[in-house]
């Protein structure tokens, strides 16, 4: 399949075959459309809380000594992490359920240490299985055979292509026996290395040769009439045969669900041995692949022009239902500058998914890395994601329920204002924050748009922004309450920290906002009604706090501080729950009442005269 883009505007789609469904989303908004999408190809999973959090890794540490190296000079420096990751280099000869016994002896301590700080481990795995071991010497190889999970070629032998270990077999994921042995696989090196997420690459399938170490059959599967523009202009370049077969049809018809399959037995099997919300993020994404897994874009580059498209790449999938995606943050190939290192780590701070991660050969572009200026910049980057967890896990909720996207453009919230139809540099968190980053070198300022009601000045127009090297331009749209937390080195901490809640009020004084809550990794609580949600509204000069739903895990936390900015005048009296209360009033018409001790899972209200 084609799909070109025309300067008509026009789509022409090219198709040489195949069963074609189509669906018509009426909408009428563009945040409709995605929820009717979303209902049909199913609601994304909601992440396991520390998902949310900073996650760092590189292709090329080398030794598990040089990673944990790493982590512990992050804790030194004060910066928050919550995941440490490996590339291929853990594996013993690249071969997947294998870690290196010398170079990376020390892995099994290193995720123990992790665990011991509140901080969680994830790996990578590629879906190629090495065929060239021993006999009786590689378990994965050996049982798969057994129990025939793999690929099989036109003529129903094992095909064999080739990855990082060299020749490899790869697993049918559409068939239920290989889930159970993917399990089987992952259960018994969970054993050795308690890893806590999956990281799965390679899976389009990726292949070094064309097709397979024997080629392809030449047929009219192979060799269609006319050919999509892909990679080397053949179905078979770089993947596998069309012809093979798997359990439940021609890799012809399943090649773009591998990814999806392979998702959703990584998420199926780490249930079923963490016994919590799984952690997957996958390069290869189809329909549906919210359900199972998170997205990264894929190797990208040290350069300018990659910050500014991962902002499109990222609002793409959200418009996708895989809400949970973000870019390597300062570039995967090529060294980046540190100015472009610390602009990225700003908007990294603000993609659903953020992590850093660098290729092999490459200087370390971890924050610890740089100048004690350009540290200090990230730190504070990250610091700010980490107080607003509150408000990204609470859009999660909703993207998980209702199909909402968690970053959205501008055009979603002002359908009716044409200007925001074309911006691909600035974007919203839910309906409340503006992102205003920085994509060029040198420059301390940024043009910004903002649409009628975005701020209380606004009236649809452009505005120029500062933005020193330590400073990213993060707004809240009038009408809105956010809930935020004293931010820490993990969101184990954070997390349990006391609320600050913020009301940016409009015109005629009034701003609502609401939280979800619970224990932010048991599955399905939502489903089983293990939860809080609350509302917050702000009318007249009183904000109550209504629980639609309560649950015992939302009553260690506290409101301890409520910031109203957009209040006129000076107030005489503020009562909370009918009691006074001191309070300070700024000439910038921002109203704080502190030291409030509520506790969040019972109505509240805070009114001022």
């Amino acid at each position: 399949l084609d799909v070109v883009l025309q300067p008509a505007p026009a789509l022409t789609w090219r198709t040489i075959g195949g069963i074609l469904d189509f669906y018509v989303f009426l909408g009428p908004d563009p945040g409709s459309v995605i929820e009717q999408y979303v209902e049909v190809v199913g609601y994304p999973a909601m992440p396991i809380y520390w998902a949310l959090g900073y996650h760092l890794c590189r292709w090329g540490y080398n030794t598990s000594d040089s990673a944990w190296e790493v982590v512990k000079n992050m804790r030194n420096y004060g910066i928050p992490q919550d995941v440490q990751w490996n590339d291929i280099d853990y594996m013993d000869q690249f071969m997947d359920f294998t870690y290196d016994s010398s170079k990376f002896a020390t892995l099994p301590d290193m995720v123990k240490d992790l665990h011991a700080h509140d901080q969680r481990y994830v790996m990578i795995l590629d879906p190629g299985i090495s065929s060239t071991q021993p006999e009786g010497t590689y378990w994965p190889f050996d049982e798969g055979l057994r129990r025939q999970v793999f690929i099989k070629d036109a003529e129903g032998r094992t095909l064999i292509g080739k990855v990082w270990p060299g020749l490899t077999a790869y697993p049918d994921f559409s068939d239920a026996v290989t889930h159970e042995w993917w399990y089987d696989n992952l259960k018994r090196f969970h054993e050795k290395v308690p890893f806590d997420g999956l990281w799965i690459d390679m899976n389009e399938p990726s292949n070094f040769l064309d097709g397979s170490t024997n080629g392809c059959p030449s047929d009219s599967l192979e060799n269609p009439p006319y050919t999509p523009g892909v990679l080397g202009g053949l179905l078979r370049a770089k993947t596998l045969c069309a012809t093979a077969q798997q359990k439940q049809s021609i890799h012809y018809n399943m090649h773009s669900l591998y990814g999806l399959m392979e998702a959703k037995a990584s998420a199926s099997a780490l249930k079923r041995i963490v016994a919590k919300r799984p952690f997957v993020i996958s390069r290869s994404t189809f329909p549906s692949q919210g359900m199972y897994s998170g997205h990264w874009l894929g190797d990208n580059r040290s350069q300018w022009k990659d910050l500014y498209t991962s902002i499109a790449g990222m609002l793409t999938f959200n418009l996708l239902g895989i809400p949970l995606v973000g870019a390597d943050i300062c570039g995967f190939s090529e060294e980046p500058e540190e100015e472009l290192c610390v602009r990225w780590t700003q908007l990294g701070a603000f993609y659903p998914f953020t992590r850093n991660h660098n290729a092999i050969d490459m200087k370390p572009q971890d924050p610890t890395a740089f100048s004690p200026l350009a540290r200090t910049a990230m730190k504070q980057a990250l610091l700010l994601r980490y107080s607003l967890f509150p408000v990204l896990y609470t859009l999660f909720h909703h993207a998980h329920v209702h199909g909402h996207t968690v970053a959205r453009p501008l055009m979603f919230e002002f359908p009716k204002d044409v200007k925001t139809y074309g911006i691909d540099k600035q974007f919203l968190w839910g309906k409340s924050l503006l992102v205003t980053p920085v994509l060029d070198p040198g420059v301390d300022y940024v043009d910004g748009y903002f649409p009628e009601g975005l701020c209380i000045q606004s009236s649809g127009e452009e505005l120029p922004l500062q933005a020193p090297l330590d400073k990213i331009n993060l707004h809240l749209r009038e009408g809105s309450v956010i809930p935020t937390q004293t931010p820490n080195l993990t969101l184990w901490v954070s997390s349990g920290q006391p609320l600050h809640l913020i009301s940016a009020l409009s015109d005629d004084g009034s701003a609502t906002g609401d939280l979800f809550w619970d224990d932010g990794e048991s599955i399905d609580t939502y489903e089983t009604n293990q939860y809080t949600y609350i509302i917050f509204s702000v009318a007249q000069n009183v904000m109550t706090s209504q629980v639609l739903h309560n649950n015992v895990e939302a009553t260690y936390i506290t409101v301890e501080l409520a910031s109203f900015y957009g209040v006129k005048e000076k107030p005489s009296r503020v009562l909370v729950n009918s009691q006074d209360a001191s309070f300070t009033y700024r000439e910038n018409q921002v109203l704080t009442v502190a030291d409030l001790g509520l506790n969040l899972s019972q109505n509240f209200t805070i009114s001022w005269m």
